[in-house]
């Protein structure tokens, strides 16, 4: 959770390897590359050592891994393989908000498909229509077995997207799939890519500019159904919302007598939003959580202010609920305000800030790394850092419910609160939304 603004050397080094079959960037890294990324190194391993919220670093032996990750970087082949050495120091952390940011690309990758964990079990959620995987056959409720030979789990599914989609995009996957009562097959699919302008820097892209406005609209769009007076249901994907808006949000709901909070793949986001929507859930002060940082220990608390909605409240959460958005079930759950439906959330609960930087001799360039700061303990004595929220009743979908594009839980939700919605009618309240290409 950016208030302010992997497991371990060996595990990603397994995925460095699955993924490195192609890389993203073919070329030879030249000496003025490596003494750049060595510059990289230097500066955010010394700043994660200056700042991470536990001293001892959880008793790793950060110089000698730095040392190491040098070593590596000297001896890369790639500027792909020496960023990753990066990417693979910062993961030695076990840490879900600590990661490195490269530099912006101008070219995206697009893989035409989604996928998600749900129990102990990875589905493709969505496939784009025109995409190379469309035309290959895949499908929602298609079981992923593996990607590239490696088999995705709750687990280690992050790592791969962050691989995939950040740190080493690839120009095609290799898939291993089951279709619903199905034999499992193998499919190589081709991932489309949307060149940018190589001439010029991605912050200065009018295309890249662009898509990057157009995606943070639709990440910050907040979707209601109404069922009349008696629910309201409010889905957003993030917690980057004004006061004024969480305040209209609170406005809708309060016409209503029960009251649905669908954080569903909602990645996070900013500590103060997440105060002002629990702030608005209850008649008296919360407390959220003791915020456990390097040098000090401070309360966060969800002041109760006016207006608030005093119905009937469910949360629903599920595999991509991170962050604040498991803090405000949770919190829920803890202070018996309402009910929390769906699948265990992804256990990624931690404060942190990003830290920004620019470097380059042959062009200047940005990148970053997202540093924790401060570890968040429930009032259960608890974090839920790598643990996440547990469900008051888990309710997941079946491969047949993805395939058809039914919503069992959030039916289950409506039923709770004395609403009949079915499946299908729930499935097609919150049409998938595909990020602009």
């Amino acid at each position: 959770m950016n208030s302010r603004c992997a497991r371990t050397r060996a595990a990603i080094s397994i995925f460095l390897c699955v993924f490195s079959v192609t890389v993203a960037w073919p070329q030879k890294i030249t000496g003025i590359q490596r003494d750049e990324v060595q510059s990289m190194l230097r500066e955010i391993a010394s700043d994660v050592k200056k700042h991470y919220y536990d001293p001892t670093l959880h008793g790793v032996d950060w110089d000698r891994n730095v040392l190491e990750a040098k070593t590596r970087i000297d001896q890369a082949n790639d500027l792909g393989q020496a960023l990753a050495e990066i990417a693979a120091l910062l993961d030695s952390l076990k840490d879900s908000h600590t990661f490195f940011i490269p530099p912006e690309r101008l070219n995206r990758y697009d893989y035409g498909w989604k996928a998600q964990t749900i129990g102990t079990h990875c589905y493709v959620t969505h496939v784009h229509p025109g995409s190379d995987a469309e035309a290959k056959g895949i499908k929602p409720g298609d079981e992923i077995l593996a990607v590239n030979g490696y088999a995705p789990t709750k687990q280690n599914l992050t790592r791969m997207e962050y691989l995939l989609n950040v740190l080493r995009p690839q120009p095609a996957l290799h898939l291993q799939l089951r279709a619903p009562g199905a034999q499992a097959r193998v499919i190589d699919v081709a991932t489309k890519i949307i060149e940018g302008n190589q001439a010029r820097d991605p912050r200065d892209d009018l295309q890249y500019k662009e898509h990057w406005i157009d995606t943070t609209k639709l990440q910050r769009k907040v979707r209601f159904a109404d069922t009349g007076d008696k629910l309201l249901i409010l889905q957003f994907g993030e917690f980057l919302y004004t006061a004024a808006e969480i305040e209209s949000m609170i406005g809708k709901a309060r016409k209503h007598s029960a009251l649905i909070i669908d954080l569903r793949g909602n990645g996070g986001g900013a500590t103060e939003v997440l105060t002002l929507l629990l702030g608005r859930m209850f008649d008296h002060d919360v407390k959220i959580a003791d915020r456990v940082g390097r040098d000090a220990r401070s309360s966060m608390i969800a002041k109760g202010p006016s207006p608030k909605f005093e119905g009937k409240l469910i949360v629903l959460v599920d595999s991509r609920s991170a962050s604040a958005a498991e803090l405000f079930a949770r919190v829920v759950q803890i202070e018996k305000r309402g009910v929390v439906l769906g699948d265990v959330s992804s256990g990624r609960v931690m404060e942190a800030i990003r830290y920004p930087y620019r470097s380059g001799l042959e062009k200047v360039f940005f990148y970053g790394a997202s540093i924790t700061d401060a570890d968040l303990i429930m009032t259960d004595g608890k974090s839920l850092e790598h643990v996440g929220v547990t469900p008051d009743e888990v309710i997941l979908p079946t491969a047949n419910d993805l395939a058809a594009g039914n919503d069992p839980v959030l039916a289950r939700a409506a039923e709770m609160l004395g609403v009949t919605l079915s499946p299908e009618s729930a499935g097609q309240l919150f049409p998938y939304e595909w990020p602009p290409q």
